[in-house]
C-alpha cells in the first residue's frame, strides 16, 4: 500500500485561551503522480483518480467528527456551484467513516419542503431581463455594434441557464448524504425541553419569533452530545446567526444562552462548514477543488450553433444527392413550373421544377465552398453518427429528440 504520513501541530483558540492539540493525519493515496504536476487523465486510465482516504488521529486515537448541520446550511450549499467541492469532501469523509451526520427528522422534512423552491429559484434564468435588454439594444443600439452585443448577451444567457444545472447536482449530493445516517425522530423529551425554552424565552426564543423548530434541533444536538463515545467530536453548524449566534457581537460565537453547550474541544459551534472541515481535511478539500476547477465546462452557445449549422448542411447536402440520382435514373424529371402546376399530386411526386433544381445546385456548390472535403459521401455508420450528433445538439438547444429536418 502506497501512502504518506504527515505530522503536524495545531493551535486552536478555546474560550479566549490557547490550547495545543497534537494530531497525526494519515493519508492513503493509490495514485503516486504529484497533485500539481499531474495531467488530466481519461476516466478509467492508468492514472485514473482514486478516492483519498482520510483518517484523523488525535493523540494516537482515531476520532470521529459528528456533525449536526442546520437546514439553513444545507439550503445555502445548493445555491452556489462553488460549494460542490465541499459537498464532495463531506461525502468522501462520511464514506471513509471520519464524519457522521446527526440528522434530526425535522431537518430532513424542512429540506424536503424547500427543495423544489430552491431548485426553481436557482434555475430561474435572467432570460426575462435579457429579453428586455435585447429589445432595447435592437431598437436603440448603433447598427454596427448591435449584432456583437446581442451575440454576447445570448452567450451569457446560455451560460446562466446551463450553469444553473449545478443545483441539481448539489441537491443530489445532499440527498445522498442524508442516506448515510438514520434520521432521528422528535422525542417527547425533546418536545418538552423545547417548550421549556419557549416559556423561559431563552435562545432560540430570545427574539419575537416562533423558534420551536430551532429549539427542537438544538435539543436533539444536546441528546447526541450526551451519547458521545470516546474522543469523538461533535459540531453544530448553522447559518442562522440571528437565532443561534451572539447578537451584535462576533456571530461566529454561540448565543450566551447556548454557550455552555460548546466547550470548544469536544463540542464545537460553527457558522462556516468549509472552515470547520478544512481543519480536519484541508488536503482532501484542496484536491477535490482542483478536480472541480478542471472539470469540463459546457459548450458556448455560439459553438453549439456553429456545430448545428455544419451538421445541418452536411445532412442536407447528402440528401440532395438522392434527388440528383433520381433525376439521372429517370425516376424524377426536371420540368418547367407551368407543367408542374398542371400535373396531378401523383404526377408531381415524379417532378422537380427547373428553378428549384437550379437553386439546389447553386446551394450545393456554396456548401462545397464552405465545407470543402467535409460533405461525404458517408457510410451507413457515418450517417448514423451525423444524425445522432444533430439530434443531440438540437435537443440541448430546445428542440425535441429526433428533430432532423434540414
Amino acid at each position: 500500500m502506497r501512502g504518506w504520513w504527515a505530522a503536524a501541530g495545531s493551535w486552536r483558540r478555546i474560550w479566549g485561551r490557547e490550547r495545543t492539540i497534537g494530531f497525526l493525519v494519515w493519508r492513503v493515496r493509490k495514485a503516486t503522480v504529484p497533485l500539481r504536476l499531474r495531467k488530466r487523465q481519461p476516466a478509467g486510465g492508468e492514472h485514473a483518480r482514486k478516492p483519498l482516504v482520510s483518517v484523523i488521529i488525535f493523540c494516537g486515537v482515531k476520532i470521529k467528527l459528528k456533525l449536526l448541520i442546520d437546514t439553513s446550511v444545507w439550503l445555502d450549499l445548493t445555491k452556489d456551484p462553488r460549494h460542490l467541492p465541499l459537498l464532495d469532501a463531506l461525502f468522501a469523509m462520511t464514506k471513509a467513516g471520519d464524519v457522521e451526520l446527526i440528522l434530526p427528522q425535522m431537518i430532513l422534512d424542512e429540506f424536503a419542503r424547500n427543495r423544489e423552491r430552491v431548485i426553481a429559484s436557482s434555475r430561474a434564468s435572467l432570460s426575462s431581463h435579457f429579453k428586455r435588454v435585447k429589445d432595447a439594444i435592437a431598437q436603440f443600439a448603433p447598427e454596427d455594434e448591435r449584432n456583437e452585443v446581442l451575440k454576447q448577451l445570448n452567450e451569457i444567457d446560455h451560460r446562466i441557464a446551463t450553469g444553473g444545472e449545478a443545483v441539481n447536482e448539489a441537491v443530489g449530493l445532499i440527498e445522498k448524504l442524508f442516506t448515510t445516517t438514520e434520521p432521528i425522530p422528535i422525542s417527547e423529551s425533546v418536545k418538552a425541553r423545547a417548550a421549556d425554552r419557549a416559556i423561559a424565552k431563552v435562545a432560540p426564543f430570545h427574539r419575537q419569533m416562533n423558534g420551536i423548530g430551532d429549539a427542537i434541533i438544538i435539543e436533539t444536538y444536546i441528546d447526541a452530545f450526551a451519547e458521545r463515545e470516546g474522543d469523538d467530536v461533535l459540531a453544530f453548524v448553522t447559518h442562522n446567526i440571528h437565532d443561534f449566534s451572539q447578537k451584535g457581537a462576533d456571530t461566529r460565537l454561540p448565543h450566551p444562552d447556548l454557550a455552555a453547550l460548546f466547550d470548544g474541544a469536544h463540542s464545537l459551534y460553527s457558522t462556516n462548514l468549509g472552515t470547520l472541515l478544512n481543519e480536519y481535511a484541508s488536503d482532501l478539500i484542496e484536491e477535490i477543488t482542483f478536480d472541480r476547477e478542471y472539470s469540463q465546462e459546457s459548450r458556448a452557445l455560439s459553438e453549439l450553433l456553429e456545430a448545428e449549422d455544419k451538421l445541418t448542411t452536411q445532412i442536407w447536402y447528402g440528401r440532395k444527392w438522392g434527388i440528383i440520382a433520381a433525376v439521372e435514373s429517370g425516376k424524377q424529371k426536371r420540368v418547367p413550373r407551368e407543367i408542374w402546376e398542371a400535373g396531378t399530386p401523383g404526377e408531381r411526386r415524379g417532378m422537380i421544377v427547373d428553378e428549384i433544381w437550379d437553386g439546389m445546385i447553386a446551394a450545393m456548390k456554396s456548401a462545397e465552398e464552405q465545407y470543402p472535403g467535409e460533405l461525404g459521401p458517408w457510410t451507413d455508420f457515418e450517417w448514423g453518427m451525423l444524425s445522432g450528433k444533430l439530434s443531440a445538439i438540437r435537443w440541448v438547444l430546445g428542440d425535441e429528440w429526433d428533430m432532423l429536418d434540414t
